[in-house]
């Protein structure tokens, strides 16, 4: 596989992973649990100084689309505290260890970021731990599938959705803006879905729709303080998430619909969190930057 600086055809850069042979798997799902491993980049994202001496808090930091930014941040020169859930111990063990692997310092905090609590906590453990926040990445969220839709979606779920998703971003990124210095990013974690929503996932497309809302009111808030606010909106991503939260009927064609042909990896997000954070996008605030394999965001 080829590091992301080398031209490759995109509807073939990376395999397709084995649906069909993934079987459903315990919320919130592990690295080890899927038959095609997700690509975090572990083998191919080169660095080159980007992020150097930066101070990263990201949360579901442990696989997925937050393991492959932790690497890339890493890799820029940045030290990482990573937010997850303490079923994630062993991906996160995992992700510490690349971290550390491309010799930067790596702050492990298990917890659940329903908590207002344990999201102030967040921010003050990166602080100490760390020396400052210069990056905040929202990217952990929930989301459970409900074929028959509304009817199906109780109370104590869309409370987890919106507590994940939408109030753990307001409390971190509260937290955040009053200790972070001018130049300082916050990126947040959308979804083609907060565009385009499907029924079946009503209750996380209204918060990734609410996300985008937030972004761009919360960037023209703190751009006086020196602070930009962006977002990145994934399309279908192959993570542990997927078998985690969607029936076999439904992962088995995950991400055959879009023009590119076939889901994106982890690895493929990693470039716009990096873009976002360094300072080559430095009159950016307010986007929202849509990784979806073509599929338009609006």
């Amino acid at each position: 596989m080829a590091d992301q600086y080398t031209k490759q055809d995109p509807t073939t850069a990376y395999p397709m992973p084995d649906r069909e042979g993934q079987s459903e798997i315990e919320h919130p799902g592990l690295t080890s649990d899927m038959v095609s491993a997700p690509d975090h980049g572990e083998k191919t994202y080169r660095g080159s100084g980007r992020l150097e001496g930066r101070k990263a808090l990201i949360t579901g930091g442990d696989s997925g689309i937050g393991r492959a930014v932790a690497i890339a941040f890493a890799r820029e020169g940045a030290d990482v505290l990573i937010s997850y859930l303490e079923a994630e111990e062993p991906d996160a063990r995992d992700t510490v260890r690349l971290i550390e692997d491309a010799g930067r310092k790596a702050v492990p905090v298990p917890g659940d970021i329903r908590s207002e609590d344990h999201c102030r906590a967040l921010v003050d453990t990166a602080v100490s731990e760390l020396g400052g926040l210069d990056i905040l990445v929202n990217n952990a969220a929930y989301q459970m599938v409900q074929m028959g839709g509304i009817a199906e979606i109780s109370t104590e779920q869309f409370d987890r959705v919106l507590k994940t998703n939408l109030y753990a971003m307001f409390w971190l990124c509260k937290a955040a803006v009053a200790v972070m210095e001018p130049g300082s990013t916050i990126i947040n974690t959308s979804s083609i879905q907060g565009a385009n929503p499907s029924p079946e996932l009503l209750d996380y497309a209204t918060t990734k729709a609410g996300i985008i809302d937030f972004t761009k009111g919360l960037a023209a808030d703190v751009a006086k303080k020196g602070i930009r606010v962006n977002a990145v909106a994934p399309g279908p991503i192959w993570t542990p998430l997927i078998p985690a939260t969607m029936p076999t009927e439904k992962f088995e064609s995950f991400g055959g619909d879009v023009p590119l042909g076939r889901p994106g990896q982890p690895a493929e997000l990693a470039p716009a969190y990096v873009f976002l954070a360094s300072q080559e996008s430095s009159y950016i605030t307010g986007e929202i930057i849509g990784v979806t394999g073509g599929t338009p965001l609006t």
